[in-house]
């Protein structure tokens, strides 16, 4: 194809996106296995294959990666995130010993070698923070008394991820124990760095970005996030948690002003970050790990729906609030892809990449369903069951 073409190639994938976006609306699931599928059909043995357009779609993913994850910061401040971190400990080591161990395990069985096993474990653990906040506001669900243990535990994965891609990273750069503690070190320096600049200077941060015109805002805040997360890669911190940081030092009005002013540009590089992890799965490479993505994809639903109901009973929720809990546990999406395109791009097992598009294709779209469905079977329970109190 002529260069000429790159703008005939971007507006049909943008096209695109936006009809598959408008799909899922339809059906009221979530675009992100849609996205996937795009980019399986325009990648390498898809039905029509870029030539022109993949630079740009590399470079966009990145910036995707990073508004994914600065917006999710700007949910939380830092004082929110070492409290949730005292007291949702217990629940969250659960949730990563539930949910890591049968990626881990199933890495090891599959004989692809340790760094594998961790990256999948990862693949395995992390809920979409995403998919949940939306099922959880279209289904009515942010009043009741297990939203908050759910948003704990969100929180507390997003924590960990923030010490486990700088220990995937150092692993994946094969530095070695020794290179690899050097880089953990330095990611946690830098990660205390950041949260005690957000609650001790927060306000200087957003002094500094604040304006009363929306377009020097955007710029500010793309420009430092941006900034703060290539930093964040070159000390092998991660850029996505780099941004993730900077998202938690803002707070107040200017993070809802930032949050608005970002949401458009995070919703398009997000959709092009899903179809490059899909331009990178060869469709032909998913028929033979398909019965391992829905093994796991199984265990998958069976040790959230353990841990959102330890969680919630912790807490003492009743028994629909545990069943709500759970389901809204289930989706994976943005966060587990950020962790298999890492791994792939790396060059672990070939077979990963195709493994985590099909695990997450399956629980992005099982996900919302079974949330769906959790309220009628805690009616059906509470009905076998008349003595249990409803939250």
């Amino acid at each position: 194809m002529h260069p000429d073409t790159i703008l005939v190639e971007l507006g049909a994938i943008i096209l695109a996106l936006g009809l598959l976006g408008a799909l899922s609306l339809r059906f009221s699931i979530s675009p992100i296995p849609l996205y996937l599928i795009a980019g399986l059909a325009f990648g390498v043995g898809g039905v029509l294959p870029l030539t022109t357009s993949s630079e740009f779609i590399s470079a966009g993913a990145k910036i995707g990666v990073i508004l994914l994850l600065f917006t999710l910061g700007l949910e939380y401040t830092a004082p929110e995130l070492v409290g949730t971190l005292r007291s949702s400990a217990p629940a969250g080591l659960l949730d990563l010993v539930l949910n890591a161990g049968p990626g881990f395990a199933a890495g090891l069985i599959l004989d692809w070698g340790v760094v594998a096993a961790v990256a999948l474990g990862g693949v395995t653990y992390v809920t979409s923070s995403g998919i949940t906040a939306k099922v959880l506001g279209d289904l009515g669900w942010l009043g009741n008394r297990e939203t908050p243990v759910v948003l704990s535990l969100l929180v507390f994965e997003d924590l960990m991820m923030a010490l486990y891609l700088p220990i995937l990273t150092a692993l994946l750069a094969g530095v070695g124990w020794l290179g690899g503690s050097v880089t953990l070190a330095i990611a946690a320096a830098t990660i205390s760095f950041v949260l005690l600049v957000a609650l001790r200077f927060g306000r200087v941060v957003e002094r500094f970005v604040a304006s009363e015109s929306d377009e020097v805002l955007l710029l500010k805040v793309l420009g430092l996030t941006v900034l703060v997360a290539g930093v964040a890669e070159v000390l092998q911190v991660s850029a996505a948690v780099g941004a993730f940081l900077v998202g938690i030092a803002l707070s107040g009005p200017l993070a809802h002003t930032a949050r608005q002013l970002l949401t458009p540009l995070r919703d398009l590089f997000a959709a092009v970050f899903f179809v490059f992890f899909g331009l990178q799965t060869d469709p032909r490479a998913l028929p033979p790990v398909l019965a391992a993505a829905a093994l796991l994809a199984l265990c998958g639903i069976v040790s959230k729906l353990a841990t959102g109901w330890i969680a919630a009973w912790r807490a003492g929720v009743a028994v629909p609030g545990r069943i709500r809990a759970g389901a809204a546990l289930l989706p994976r999406g943005e966060f587990n892809v950020v962790i298999a395109g890492l791994a792939v791009a790396a060059g672990t097992n070939e077979r990963l990449g195709p493994l985590a598009a099909a695990y997450v294709l399956i629980l992005a779209v099982l996900g919302p369903l079974a949330a769906r469905a959790a309220e009628p079977v805690a009616r059906l329970f509470t009905r076998w069951r008349p003595r249990q109190a409803t939250p």
